[in-house]
């Protein structure tokens, strides 16, 4: 008997390693901005201590605040705690755009220690020229490879930077032994007089300086649906996991913090506070290996940002937040656009900035404390409601903690700002907005996501890395229990029967673009082909471009030279008995089949795929993409491999339905053409349900809401296919994938179909270019011919 291996997490160590890179590795860094302020101004042995001592309490009160919410929330679902059940839709967009520039700012903080940490081995990356230094092509290389190793897959991330956490928590432990053993157990002193006077300033600056510490504590709440084990196990787990790792940071913090104030020069540009107190208590060659597991778990704190960016477009795509295209998977089923917008972001940043981290942490911090505060309020609301409607002695006193977290939080993201507005924390007041009506500028293009894939969407929040940290998709989140599934529906139901499904379409005029090029003339076979089938007659349609700064001799040499092509192919085609006429007029090619199409009641078009240049041009606006755009009748996009496969007869036509009635409309031209050519139909649907083993969503909630999909889908086919079976068509139905435009591609191939047709989900020219469509996807990604019936929404 075979044996199931779960890919879950096992243990607490397990999922420390999984989701603790990004905490684990910000004592390495910390320091150095947090020693420069207060020793510089010479208040380090009053406010030290006493800015150590806020943080680690802090740790504590949210780190509490997070055991009740992985309590809460067992799916996965709990990272910021914000719903629009319990703020709104604001609160959703504002908590992903906070997220999309934390992200950002993970990697670009991550990526400048880890170059001043190689900078600490090697000085002369210090140096400059042409005014950069030298460290800054290093930071944008390596962000670079980065990139790319996250985009092929989080198998080949885990694999290259797996290790890295737990290098660098064997790092830190080694660190805490050598300051016991060298210099004994010496915790900072809580000075009191570092709330008084001139200290009060510099004890609350220091404090801020060093929150970034708390970064990434959040993933533990989305990690409780990764671990084996009941509701309660895995939420314990969960919690063990933020104890191992924030225990670690905090020890750190206690014990070598006082150590680096005394061995360490932070006046010392040229190597960190953190490495110098390295050299200072471990034993040569120890410092140098601690800087290579430095290094590695800095990259990976800025790959796991990366991956962190893919799940959050992915879960925005699924809500209809950003356009289609920006969360579409590549071959590695990973959003590899969002990475790349990162990474050239963090270039340019490098580029302009620099590459200090210092420079970068006191506005990633206030963006974590944004999100922590919102968290805290989240949690205190659903602790009242909670108290309120069913009242004990237990919730009733956990209100007055989780407020303190909330106050801290909140406290702490206002320092910030007065802190570092100036510094670059007013840059929140920009990219937020941005961001939030990029979103919802998005949903209102596309509009609300489909129930079931809402529904899932706060379901899919585990990010199992195995390295660095992870956050859901801020636009699927919720506080408890998503609630029952929604009963899935189609527009219509299957039993209800459309017109498309019975209907006949004669063609009797069909138009063939033609631009003068033998990419263009390879149209011709299959319209001769449609033509003696059908009797249909054959317009030869040709476009000449006036350019107002152009010669007009040029122009009617242009014409001229149209129109002796054109007449040459209507020569050729009436000798072969075919009734054709020809037009030629001026203006784009596009602009002018809507022109002659309207008047001239013409049934179908035909046109390639490619222009004079050979190149495909569907996905970046070229000819046969705007005409989808314009026209209200099915355009007949011919491509193929070989010439010879350009009229060639199908013999299989694959028609692709998603249970909508606009999908119908393509209906009565595949009922005409199977007709004509005597070929076979195979319908095909792609439940947008992702197959279990995909998805990070309880297995059995997946699989049920997938079993009923693909029944529903399935009477649907077989309703639209006894129409046809009526008119003597043989006809198949496939039910399969999650991903509708891979699938269907696919399936072309390995079927060896003939032709695919389909309904476009058309919005206009604007929204198309920016959202993107599964249809322009199939026609970019096929050598297959496909005929695609423009839709308007209604």
């Amino acid at each position: 008997m075979a044996v199931k291996v779960s890919n879950k997490l096992n243990n607490a160590f397990e999922g420390a390693l999984a989701g603790g890179g990004d905490p684990a590795t910000s004592p390495l860094y910390v320091f150095g901005p947090f020693l420069k302020l207060i020793v510089v101004a010479g208040v380090a042995k009053v406010t030290f201590g006493a800015s150590l001592w806020l943080v680690v309490i802090t740790i504590m009160v949210v780190s509490a605040m997070y055991r009740l919410v992985m309590r809460w929330v067992t799916d996965g679902s709990g990272g910021s705690g914000l719903s629009e059940e319990e703020f709104g839709s604001w609160a959703v967009k504002v908590n992903a755009a906070i997220t999309f520039v934390e992200y950002t700012l993970t990697f670009l903080v991550s990526m400048a220690a880890m170059v001043t940490f190689i900078a600490d081995r090697l000085p002369m990356l210090n140096e400059a020229i042409f005014g950069i230094q030298y460290r800054t092509f290093v930071a944008i290389a390596l962000s670079i490879l980065t990139g790319w190793l996250v985009n092929r897959g989080p198998k080949m991330a885990a694999r290259t930077f797996g290790p890295a956490t737990a290098g660098v928590l064997v790092l830190l432990w080694v660190m805490i032994g050598a300051t016991i053993w060298q210099r004994g157990f010496h915790l900072p002193d809580f000075n009191l007089a570092a709330f008084s006077g001139d200290y009060f300033h510099f004890t609350l600056a220091g404090y801020v300086r060093i929150l970034a510490v708390m970064t990434g504590i959040e993933v533990f709440a989305n990690l409780v649906a990764a671990y084996e084990g009941t509701d309660e196990v895995r939420s314990r787990r969960a919690f063990n996991s933020l104890l191992i790792i924030m225990g670690t940071t905090a020890a750190t913090m206690l014990i070598v913090g006082p150590a680096i104030l005394e061995l360490s020069d932070p006046t010392n540009l040229k190597v960190s506070v953190f490495t110098q107190t390295m050299d200072a208590l471990l034993p040569s060659p120890l410092p140098y290996f601690g800087t290579i597991v430095g290094i590695a778990v800095l990259m990976s704190a800025s790959a796991a940002s990366a991956q962190g960016l893919q799940n959050l477009a992915l879960g925005l795509k699924k809500r209809n937040y950003i356009p289609p295209n920006l969360g579409q998977q590549n071959d590695f089923d990973v959003a590899d656009k969002p990475v790349w917008l990162e990474v050239a972001i963090v270039s340019i940043a490098f580029l302009f900035v620099g590459t200090n981290e210092e420079t970068y942490l006191a506005i990633y911090a206030a963006g974590v404390f944004i999100l922590l505060s919102m968290t805290g309020w989240a949690v205190t609301k659903r602790l009242i409601r909670q108290a309120r409607e069913n009242f004990t002695i237990g919730k009733a006193l956990l209100v007055p903690g989780t407020t303190i977290a909330a106050i801290l939080t909140t406290g702490a993201t206002v320092i910030i700002f007065e802190e570092r507005f100036l510094e670059g924390a007013w840059s929140y007041l920009i990219f937020i907005p941005i961001l939030y009506i990029g979103f919802s500028f998005s949903r209102s293009i596309l509009g609300e996501p489909d129930p079931i894939l809402d529904y899932l969407g706060g379901l899919d929040t585990a990010l199992l890395a195995g390295f660095g940290f992870g956050q859901m998709a801020p636009a699927a989140v919720t506080v408890g229990s998503p609630g029952p599934a929604p009963e899935i529906t189609w527009d219509p139901e299957p039993i209800e029967q459309s017109h498309w499904r019975t209907e006949h379409k004669t063609i009797k005029k069909i138009a063939v673009l033609l631009d003068g090029s033998v990419y263009a003339a390879q149209a011709l076979p299959a319209a001769k082909r449609i033509c003696r089938e059908t009797g249909a007659s054959m317009t030869l349609l040709s476009g000449v471009k006036s350019y107002s700064h152009g010669p007009q001799e040029q122009f009617n040499a242009d014409l001229a030279a149209r129109e002796r092509y054109l007449d040459s192919l209507l020569e050729q085609l009436e000798a072969d008995g075919f009734e054709v006429d020809k037009v030629v007029r001026m203006g784009s090619i596009a602009a002018v089949t809507q022109a002659f199409v309207g008047s001239a009641g013409v049934d179908l078009v035909i046109t390639t795929t490619r222009g004079k240049s050979g190149k495909k041009h569907w996905m970046s606006g070229g000819m046969s993409s705007k005409l989808m755009m314009r026209l209200d009748i099915p355009v007949y996009l011919v491509q193929g491999e070989q010439p010879k496969d350009m009229g060639r007869k199908p013999e299989k036509i694959l028609v692709a339905l998603d249970g909508s009635i606009k999908a119908e409309k393509v209906l009565p031209y595949a009922r005409t053409l199977a007709q004509v050519y005597s070929s076979d139909i195979t319908l095909i649907s792609v439940p947008q349900i992702p197959e279990t083993e995909n998805y990070r969503a309880p297995a059995d909630v997946v699989e049920n809401l997938r079993v009923g999909a693909e029944a529903k889908m399935t009477n649907f086919l077989e309703a639209v296919a006894r129409g046809l079976e009526k008119d003597g068509i043989k006809v198949d139905i496939i039910v399969k994938g999650s991903r509708p435009a891979t699938t269907i591609v696919e399936t072309a191939e390995e079927g060896d179909y003939g032709l695919i047709m389909l309904t476009s989900n058309g919005r206009g020219s604007f929204g198309r270019i920016i959202m993107g469509a599964d249809s322009e996807r199939i026609v970019g990604s096929t050598n297959r011919s496909v005929l695609m019936m423009p839709s308007r929404p209604e």
